[in-house]
């Protein structure tokens, strides 16, 4: 790879999804881009960045995304946030819901599915009932592969060894030589493609936000301005769970007070200004 094509290459990856590719990347891209080259029958990088400046361009810069994007995940991954959530956040919430308010919760960047479905477990657990009222848990990822993954429920034995047995029990089911969640587990959840730098296709405010260990591969600007935009759509009082490597900073900071190891509550909404 030459270092106008990686230059290329590098910029498309920052411009379309805020992650920045420094020189020491190159030959993790190399790597990550030379099965892509194989599927596309192509000699070389450059012809590939011919492709992307074809009539396939947009297209494969999807699949640039997802070859590029890291995928690590597991069940109740810092499991700090997940006893918070259990213990902290969720039943006055539930409360709430049982007594007619919505209740929204996005897992913003869920990889495999890991993610929100050990959200979704918490829930249930906490509020057995929550299929009669308005509860719904958006699980969104930039890769379109892993989106269809989380969206079948379908984990390998190793993938589901985090999960207590008897959770395991209650729900999953046996499918082939792994795990499968049962329905009334996935009927909570909702399914999408998203780029967490394009707009938001939702216009209600959420109460729980997670999004962990995917700011820090964003530039300053990038990750500030995420930052900035949850605490646009989330409800007064909502928490926001980040990476354990991530920091909550810049303007955002004065939407947030900390509320546990990489955990945040949304502050008041100021009440506008009366006219003079």
């Amino acid at each position: 790879m030459t270092d106008a094509q990686f230059r290329k290459i590098a910029g498309l990856v920052h411009q379309d999804s805020g992650i920045i590719l420094s020189e020491a990347k190159r030959s993790l891209l190399m790597a990550r881009l030379n099965r892509r080259l194989r599927v596309l029958g192509l000699p070389d990088y450059g012809a590939y960045c011919a492709r992307l400046d074809g009539s396939d361009g947009p297209d494969e810069r999807r699949h640039l995304l997802s070859a590029i994007t890291t995928n690590v995940t597991a069940f109740f991954r810092e499991a700090h946030h997940f006893r918070s959530l259990a213990q902290d956040v969720l039943p006055p919430m539930v409360a709430q819901a049982r007594a007619g308010r919505r209740l929204r919760l996005w897992s913003a960047a869920s990889s495999s599915g890991e993610e929100p479905y050990s959200i979704a477990i918490t829930l249930l657990e906490a509020f057995p009932d929550a299929a009669r009222h308005d509860v719904l848990l958006l699980s969104t990822d930039i890769d379109p592969e892993m989106v269809d993954r989380s969206r079948q429920g379908r984990f390998s034995a190793d993938a589901v060894s985090p999960v207590p047995p008897a959770q395991l029990k209650r729900w999953f089911q046996p499918q082939g030589d792994g795990f499968e969640a049962k329905p009334d587990l996935r009927g909570l959840m909702r399914f999408a493609e998203l780029n967490l730098h394009d707009a938001w296709p939702f216009q209600g405010r959420f109460d729980v936000i997670f999004c962990r260990n995917t700011a820090i591969y964003f530039d300053g600007t990038a990750r500030q301005r995420l930052w900035q935009r949850f605490g646009e759509v989330m409800v007064e009082g909502g928490t926001l769970c980040i990476g354990h490597s991530e920091r909550l900073d810049g303007p955002a900071a004065a939407l947030f007070e900390p509320t546990g190891t990489t955990q945040y509550r949304r502050n008041a909404r100021p009440a506008p200004a009366r006219p003079s």
